[in-house]
This record gives C-alpha cells, structure tokens and sequence, in this order.
C-alpha cells in the first residue's frame, strides 16, 4: 500500500453532521478530495446547498443534503435512515453537530443544559446506535467525535458545553471496545481555537486575543486545518489509531 493510497477513500460514503458550515464543511471536502461521497446535514436548508455546491466543486464527490435538528433524538434516528438510504451505507459518521450556551453554575436553566445535551452528547449516541450495525455487517467502520480542548480544560461559565465535549472522550473509549473486534475504529479530534461561527458569537475580541495568546502558535487555526487530522482518523492511515483523543489546539494545552 502507497502512502496516497493510505488516504484514500474512494468508495467510501461520509456523513458530517453539522456539515453546511465551519469545521463540518472543512471536514466533508477533505473527504470528498480523497474520494468519498458525502452526507451532510443541519438545520438550514440554503446553508446546506451552498455547502454541498462548494464540497463538490473540482472533485468527483456525490454530496447528499438533509435538514435535521439533532437536538431532537426523533430527527436523529430519521437522519441516520435517510443518510444510510442516500447512498447504500454509512463507513464514517463524524460527529461535529454542537452548540455552546455559555451560564454560569447558579444561572443555569434546564431547557439549555437539556439541549446542549442532546446534540452535543445524546446526538453522537443515537446516531451510532444506528449505523454500527452497517458497520459491523462490513467490518469496516470509522466514527469520529468532534470533542474540544474545552473537555480537557475549561473556562467559567462553560459548564454544559465542557460537560458534554469531556463525555464524548469517554463514549470513544467505550466504544472502541466494543466495535474493535470488527474493524470498526472510533475516535475523538480536541479542536482548540479555530474561528468558525461558533466561537466569534460566543467570545468578545478581547476573549478571542486571549485564546490566540494561549497556544503555542500564538494564533486562531482555519477550518482547513482540520481536515487532515480528520482524514488520518477516517481513512486506512489510521487503522491502528482507536479509542484515542487527537489534540488539534495549537499547543493550547500544554502552554
């Protein structure tokens, strides 16, 4: 085997959910520059089609588009029926779909920590329950949960969010017990700072200078930088690599 063949996933079939925008859409053409075709959902049905149009543009990638609102188990578990429909199989579910509600401990209301919960956290269970079994049947398999260096660290107020990013990193390592024995590897990617959407509505200039100054490159990632972290996870280039938690932060953590 070639080192390019390594990364390649023709025949392969992606599904990124929170996919029309961001780290998801990094992640989905990555993908489909080695060959994959691609689901992709969220909530915004514009978003997704610019996405899909972007995705596919210069590459040889299907692109197949689903609204959900994976903060409802109901439009989860109908997700997973319809991505496994769109093209014969799941092989790599990516489980980028997240919000972040910051509240302090004593200011927390029930309605937000049960949301946060459900797409950050239950979202990535539902929709793995779902589609091992496609996977198990092949003997092939790669589940990527999309985590944050905020499970490993925090910062105030970011209770809910560091909650759920901290779980994800256990529900790999749980999971990758039990799909190894078919071939099936399951991960997390800790994203530090990278400016996307989520992170400018969230973090004041003065909070996003402070970010940058932590890491080691003194800077915000791009989206794009995500994408071979994510490729090396979804594709045979890392057949050995399970249960494990890939830090892409920037040296964020260790500073």
């Amino acid at each position: 085997m070639t080192t390019s063949s390594r990364f390649d996933l023709t025949g392969r079939v992606a599904l990124v959910t929170g996919g029309s925008k961001g780290l998801g859409k990094a992640m989905a053409r990555g993908f489909a520059e080695a060959g994959a075709n691609i689901v992709l959902c969220s909530r915004h049905a514009a978003e997704l089609d610019a996405a899909a149009a972007e995705i596919a543009a210069g590459t040889k990638a299907q692109v197949k588009t689903f609204v959900a609102d994976l903060a409802d188990r109901s439009q989860a578990e109908q997700l997973a029926r319809d991505a496994a429909r769109a093209f014969g199989r799941i092989d790599i579910l990516v489980n980028n779909a997240g919000s972040n509600i910051p509240e302090p401990t004593d200011q927390i209301r029930d309605e937000n920590w049960d949301r946060i919960l459900e797409l950050n956290l239950n979202s990535c269970m539902a929709l793995s329950r779902a589609l091992v079994p496609g996977m198990k049947e092949r003997r092939w398999g790669r589940i990527i949960h999309i985590s944050s260096v905020m499970g490993l660290m925090s910062k105030a107020g970011r209770g809910a969010y560091s909650a759920t990013k901290a779980a994800l990193i256990g529900l790999a390592r749980a999971q990758a017990l039990d799909l190894g024995p078919y071939g099936i590897t399951v991960n997390c990617i800790a994203p530090g700072p990278f400016l996307t959407d989520l992170p400018a509505s969230v973090l004041s200039p003065a909070e996003q200078q402070q970010f940058a100054e932590q890491t080691a490159l003194g800077r915000w990632a791009n989206p794009d930088e995500l994408a071979g972290p994510a490729l090396l996870l979804a594709s045979d280039a890392g057949s050995y690599i399970t249960g494990a938690t890939l830090l892409v932060d920037g040296g964020m953590l260790c500073k």
